[in-house]
């Protein structure tokens, strides 16, 4: 069996490798290739696991003998589902093994917009603190967690992770949902009611028709004055152009996100030094035990497959 890897480099360094998969057949693994280089690199494979490539029509015409497209991701908005449904490729995921990397970021990003951490790090570094007049300079504000109302976007598992880390900082949490779900220390409120009361809003939900452009100006505007915007989900959910925007007026007071709609981050990209705009470089599921777990979650996936007991299927 062949077993091609499309952007290994997405995911495998030396600390995490691929050789799990040697189990199974032949591996081929390449780098991260352009998209005008996927259809032959997969002509003659038996499986696809990917991260990101995009695999249509297009890139899939020549990949008569695939049978088996694993994901390196729980999204799965780069894989053409309905061809691959018409041609008896079965698309697996991965879900759920970043759930506590991404609350741990969510928060590590939230924190930082509160505390300053890493100014004040800078102002002792750059010799400022040996200069003050006081032994605690107050340089930028500080601000608590408790008290604060957080707004998730999405009750899936890592929304309600993220809801549960907020409870235990007793900020007061409350979410929308598509459809209605118990979870404990959360209320659950509509759309409207979330953006107008939150002091934080954080996005959880996955990219498709529903949610695309969901933040844009018109929801921008309707945010809480000052308020904070998070994102860790997908860089389409949001107007990069209307955040910038929400932001140099005034209106937010803040934006941390670790995603953009093109990525690696584009020269002009309009987010680049826009003021009080935190970005981090779409690492929140990246830390070493996260991606070992998902380098064994795809592992069992093709075990499963194999024996005919198929699980996490998408298509």
């Amino acid at each position: 069996m062949k077993i091609v890897l499309t952007d290994a480099q997405t995911v495998i360094d030396d600390l995490v490798t691929a050789d799990c998969l040697n189990e199974f057949g032949e591996v081929i693994s390449h780098g991260l290739l352009r998209y005008d280089e996927v259809a032959e690199a997969i002509a003659d494979a038996d499986m696809v696991i990917c991260n990101k490539t995009l695999l249509n029509a297009e890139t899939l015409r020549l990949a008569k003998k695939l049978r088996y497209i694993g994901l390196f991701a729980t999204g799965y908005n780069n894989i053409d589902v309905d061809y691959c449904r018409a041609h008896g490729i079965t698309v697996c995921n991965a879900g759920s093994y970043s759930t506590n990397a991404v609350a741990q970021q969510t928060f590590a990003l939230i924190l930082e917009h509160y505390n300053k951490v890493a100014r004040y790090n800078q102002y002792v570094q750059d010799g400022r603190w040996k200069r003050s007049p006081t032994f605690s300079p107050f340089v930028y504000p500080l601000n608590e967690l408790a008290g604060k109302t957080l707004g998730i976007v999405g009750l899936g598992t890592i929304g309600k992770e993220v809801a549960a880390i907020a409870n235990a900082f007793h900020m007061h949490v409350i979410a929308y949902n598509r459809s209605q779900k118990e979870v404990e220390g959360v209320t659950q409120v509509g759309f409207e009611q979330l953006l107008s009361e939150s002091d934080v809003v954080t996005v959880h939900c996955p990219l498709n028709q529903d949610s695309e452009n969901l933040f844009n100006k018109e929801t921008f505007m309707k945010m809480k004055p000052g308020a904070l915007f998070v994102n860790t989900a997908r860089g389409g959910v949001m107007v990069e152009q209307d955040l910038h925007d929400a932001l140099e007026s005034g209106h937010l007071g803040g934006a941390c996100i670790d995603v953009l709609h093109i990525e690696p981050m584009e020269e002009d990209c309009v987010l680049m030094n826009t003021k009080n705009c935190i970005i981090t470089p779409h690492v929140a599921w990246a830390p070493l035990e996260t991606r070992r777990r998902l380098m064994d979650i795809v592992s069992d996936n093709i075990r499963q497959y194999l024996n005919g007991t198929p699980i996490n299927i998408v298509s």
